[in-house]
């Protein structure tokens, strides 16, 4: 593969939220991976196949789209809308996280067939990059009458996701817990849907079910689409070190009152951000740009702080390579900056603002996948590729 120069960086956001701003202005890219970042003076000689002169705007890490309901390739059901996925990445995400394909038509609830679902969704979204995307796809829905040699086997196939408990037959703890612990057994990452009930056949969860449960990740914290009470959220900071995720189709003042609870607990590493779409609210390509904007114009948190739990906090939680911007890690960045008419003087000023950036250049594996965003505005400034 190639090699990339990105040079005449303004801002560096790393997606570590305990140091979310690099000081660096370049950053050198071989084979797909990150292998410099720093000042360019003080890289020594540098040679690459290609020089991306940022012009003083800002890079970040690709996004990560932390709840998605895919179904096969790049189409959605639930909306009948072609292309979802690959317009995402035109917002900046460059990764994206199935919850559970829920939607698929004629969905097999069966032990043997939920497990089939997930080890073919998994291994197809393998072979399958839409508009670049990488989709860890394959999360299995939990269904009454599977076993430990069951996740045990997906395990062996490659299914590393446990979709939303709860939009499947087995929703309450008791029936539950065993098989998360079988699923963190065999490395899985486990999801829970919190909040009221999203389709036919899902559940109201509270608290004190997810705290019995015990999962990864309480999905949609702020409702997917209605929200536990805020005492209720209080109660998952305070109580737990569960990783905690906000989504763009969820309730909006629940998603302000958690980040900032969370920024007074000192838990911002805990919060992760995601589209819950295709679903009723729709399809939302700039999902996940509109929840970090949200974030950093309504609550504590930075724009810096917002974009690293879309990046960094997400890939860690998940076990990804991505998401960070630091030698040895994937490649995967975007460039943006201010759009044409904010007072912002860069994406950082203006997501802070309530506006949403312009993305000037999307990079997967060190390559560009997307020169100009159809989705964003324009950005003020343009970098050139030579």
């Amino acid at each position: 593969m190639s090699s990339v120069l990105l040079k005449n960086i303004g801002t560096i956001v790393s997606g570590e939220i305990a140091d979310p701003l690099l000081a660096a202005d370049a950053i050198l890219v071989a084979d797909g991976k990150i292998s410099q970042v720093g000042r360019l003076e003080a890289m020594g000689p540098v040679t690459a196949d290609r020089t991306i002169d940022c012009r003083g705007i800002t890079v970040t890490p690709g996004l990560i789209d932390s709840h998605c309901h895919p179904v096969a390739g790049d189409f959605t059901p639930r909306q009948n809308e072609i292309g979802f996925l690959s317009s995402e990445v035109h917002g900046g995400v460059t990764t994206i996280i199935s919850a559970g394909e829920v939607h698929y038509p004629g969905r097999p609830k069966d032990p043997a067939g939920t497990k089939a679902l997930a080890i073919l969704s998994n291994k197809a979204y393998r072979n399958f990059r839409p508009g670049g995307a990488k989709v860890i796809g394959g999360a299995v829905i939990l269904e009454k009458g599977l076993t430990e040699a069951d996740f045990e086997e997906m395990a062996r196939e490659g299914v590393c996701l446990v979709g939303e408990i709860g939009l499947g037959s087995v929703k309450e703890p008791a029936e539950a817990a065993p098989m998360v612990r079988w699923a963190k057994k065999n490395g899985m990452t486990v999801m829970m849907h919190t909040g009221g009930t999203s389709i036919p056949g899902s559940s109201t969860i509270t608290a004190a079910m997810v705290i019995a449960t015990d999962p990864d990740v309480v999905s949609h914290v702020n409702g997917g689409p209605t929200a536990v009470a805020p005492s209720e959220v209080e109660k998952l900071i305070r109580e737990t070190d569960l990783t905690l995720e906000i989504v763009h189709c969820g309730n909006p003042k629940v998603a302000v009152e958690a980040a900032t609870l969370c920024a007074e607990a000192g838990a911002l590493g805990r919060l992760i951000i995601g589209n819950d779409a295709p679903s009723g609210t729709g399809v939302v390509p700039l999902g996940i740009l509109r929840v970090v904007n949200h974030l950093a114009s309504l609550t504590p948190v930075t724009a810096a702080q917002a974009l690293c739990m879309a990046s960094g906090n997400t890939a860690r939680v998940y076990k990804l390579t991505c998401g960070v911007i630091a030698a040895g890690r994937d490649a995967d960045l975007v460039i943006m900056d201010a759009p044409m008419g904010s007072v912002g003087a860069d994406a950082l000023a203006a997501i802070e603002a309530g506006d949403v950036p312009g993305v000037a250049l999307v990079l997967v594996d060190g390559e560009v996948v997307v020169a100009k965003s159809r989705n964003t505005p324009p950005p003020k400034r343009t970098p050139t590729v030579a």
